[in-house]
């Protein structure tokens, strides 16, 4: 059985992380979606948070699995048995930081590999952070994240707004 991982901070999940998702469930037998903390940004959700909200867009895929990490990519992937870290790429800027992080991953688990994926034409520019933003300013989100949690996005960017002041 091939177990591939699907890391990242998703905060919030778009349908260009869908997207991602949705293929690498055609191509492997199991997909673990790592929900991971990223340092540089201040989250919208908590990790549990998004975790919840990804295991209700995935829940149509039999073979995906969400859970949340706070160590090495790595270790997780030793840990669930999984062979192939999935990456999806918007752009070129992309490639070359998640190629840098590739070849340090492989240097640590020699027997991990990365499959970087090309996200669909629609979702090349979207990004967690445009979501954020643009919900901030009032704009429609709704084209850009999945409709089973564009509730709860909006109400929290809500949230944040007016306590932001």
């Amino acid at each position: 059985m091939t177990i591939a991982v699907c890391p990242g901070s998703f905060d919030p999940i778009t349908l260009g992380h869908l997207n991602i998702i949705r293929r690498a469930s055609k191509i492997f037998d199991k997909v673990r979606v790592c929900v991971m903390v990223n340092s540089d940004k201040n989250p919208l959700f908590s990790r549990d948070e998004r975790v919840a909200l990804i295991k209700r867009c995935a829940e149509k895929y039999g073979n995906v699995e969400v859970e949340t990490w706070d160590d090495l990519l790595v270790s997780y992937c030793e840990k669930v048995g999984a062979t192939i870290i999935v990456k999806g790429l918007r752009a070129v800027s992309d490639f070359d930081r998640e190629f840098q992080m590739a070849l340090a991953n492989r240097k640590i688990r020699q027997n991990i590999e990365t499959l970087f994926m090309s996200s669909g034409e629609r979702y090349q520019y979207l990004s967690s952070s445009i979501v954020k933003e643009m919900g901030r300013y009032g704009a429609d989100i709704s084209e850009f994240v999945p409709r089973e949690v564009h509730a709860d996005i909006v109400q929290r960017i809500n949230e944040r707004k007016q306590s932001n002041g």
